[in-house]
């Protein structure tokens, strides 16, 4: 088995699915629908803790992913978690409508199937 594939595949699970639940929304929709905040916030986190995973027992792959925004991922997740009354919506909407599908795109395009070598 293959963690650090997994945790990949786990990210890139995670920015699908933020991304589905923002589309067709504007930034005034977002801000205004809880439900999908939260949706897309859980995301984030999954994304932060797999990456952090990745640079604490694997950083073997994060050099092989040198674009990848690893400090931010992880930086993302922290606060999130940490001071969740304090959360910037600007900022996740931000996230989830730039750097999330260039995420996908990334990992679409590197990332050998599940299954895979």
């Amino acid at each position: 088995m293959n963690r650090a594939a997994d945790y990949l595949r786990h990210m890139l699970e995670a920015a699908r699915q933020a991304c589905a639940y923002v589309e067709g929304l504007s930034r005034a929709e977002f801000l205004d629908d809880k439900r999908t905040q939260q949706a897309v916030i859980l995301n984030l986190v999954i994304i932060g803790e797999a990456a952090t995973k990745l640079m604490n027992d694997h950083p073997e792959t994060v050099d092989q992913w040198p674009s990848l925004p690893w400090r931010s991922m992880r930086g993302m997740r922290n606060r999130l978690t940490h001071g969740y009354f304090d959360i910037d919506l600007d900022v996740v909407w931000d996230t989830v409508a730039i750097a999330l599908p260039a995420l996908v795109v990334e990992l679409t395009s590197k990332l050998p199937p599940a299954g895979g070598a």
